[in-house]
């Protein structure tokens, strides 16, 4: 379970004026789908659960864990382990392949590797015949199925998406949140969207609305 107390982030632009994001709480025990409009705060608030910005005030708590309360190393191992980012511009190492951009993400984790799955989500995902290629060779929504791989291939308790359909077509988006709620179930995550993508919406019940 994802919980936020109080939670609020400062920002300030280059005219040093400051923003708010205003003091939030919620409760995810669920999938669910943030939605609002451009600029409310949705990819703050997924940052924020994920320990990649620091609040203002408040707190966020996965599972008993309250993030705020870890220290910088203990925070990076937690993450790795436990919470997987789908970000929307994906964050690859370039000059390794598809493939062995999955093998380092199940490192990083200190997970056991499973080539089992590995080849399932390749294949789940329509990239097997690019498997072997550098990132650079990939398409822009080939990057995108693997940004997806990579934030579930350690099977997270935690799965924080960021427009992770926005460049897909129809039959891919429709196997990408097929593929995710599948995942979220076998490893018994908290499933997280935030979108603008209208063919996402009927895909969930629990939308909440910055």
């Amino acid at each position: 379970m994802i919980r936020t107390t109080s939670l609020r982030y400062t920002y300030q632009n280059t005219k040093t004026d400051t923003f708010y994001f205003p003091d939030i709480d919620l409760s995810f025990e669920q999938n669910a789908l943030i939605l609002g409009p451009s600029g409310i705060g949705k990819t703050t608030l997924l940052h924020l659960i994920a320990g990649l910005l620091i609040p203002k005030s408040g707190n966020v708590f996965i599972g008993n864990t309250c993030v705020q309360e870890l220290t910088r190393g203990q925070l990076n191992n937690f993450r790795a382990k436990h919470i997987g980012m789908i970000f929307q511009r994906g964050h690859f190492i370039k000059s390794l392949t598809l493939l062995e951009n999955l093998t380092m993400r199940e490192k990083l984790s200190k997970k056991r590797t499973d080539q089992h799955r590995k080849k399932q989500l390749i294949e789940e995902l329509e990239l097997t015949e690019v498997r072997n290629k550098k990132v650079h060779e990939l398409s822009e929504g080939q990057r995108q199925r693997l940004s997806i791989a990579l934030g579930v291939i350690h099977k997270p308790k935690v799965i924080l998406a960021d427009e992770p359909t926005s460049n897909l077509d129809d039959a891919n988006c429709e196997k990408v949140i097929s593929l995710l709620k599948k995942e979220a179930q076998i490893c018994k995550s908290n499933l997280v969207i935030i979108t603008h993508d209208q063919r996402v919406k009927s895909h969930f019940g629990n939308h909440i609305i910055l």
